[in-house]
């Protein structure tokens, strides 16, 4: 029988891939950390009674995110062999989706304030995880080409996110609440 545990992290340390190990604290770990977080927040949108269309695009995503966390943990010293890549191709994908949804969408005239149903407010919480997602992937990086394509993926994903939103509000009849000062 194969254990999950290994008791190798218990003195506050794990390994990159790659082999070096780090503290849990350090900023690579929180980068990856937080992406599987914000996985985990989209696996509990994909949980939820939506169109088939959005779950088969909800799990190409968390596919991509399994890339996105599998880069961030790789050893910086052997990141150019890793097979992993976010291409343009992937950010493509966010960029049609984000068409295709927002086509059907009345136009933004002021902010609106998260929330509606559970499942809306899934979507912006996700959204808000992202965010910091991209906050630290962009602290973590060394220089302005560090991990590029991962900045771009997480900037599109949040729009993707805002933009499904709205989308489920209103296939729920739904009325977005303005911020109006």
């Amino acid at each position: 029988m194969s254990r999950i545990y290994t008791k190798t992290g218990d003195k506050g340390e794990t390994s990159l891939i790659g082999g070096s190990r780090v503290k849990k604290n350090h900023q690579q770990i929180e980068a990856y950390g937080t992406v599987d977080e914000l996985n985990s927040y989209i696996g509990l949108i994909r949980s939820q009674e939506i169109p088939k269309e959005i779950i088969t695009a909800l799990i190409e995503i968390q596919k991509h995110l399994f890339i996105i966390g599998s880069i961030l943990a790789t050893d910086s010293k052997i990141i150019k062999e890793s097979p992993y890549k976010i291409s343009e191709e992937n950010i493509k994908f966010l960029e049609n989706e984000i068409d295709k949804m927002n086509s059907g969408l009345p136009v933004l005239k002021s902010f609106i304030l998260p929330g509606g149903n559970s499942i809306v407010s899934f979507c912006h919480i996700a959204r808000c995880v992202c965010r910091r997602s991209e906050r630290i992937v962009i602290g973590f990086s060394n220089n302005e080409d560090d991990n590029s394509m991962l900045k771009i993926y997480l900037n599109r994903l949040s729009d993707y996110l805002f933009v499904l939103a709205r989308k489920l509000g209103k296939e729920s009849n739904l009325e977005e609440t303005c911020w109006c000062p």
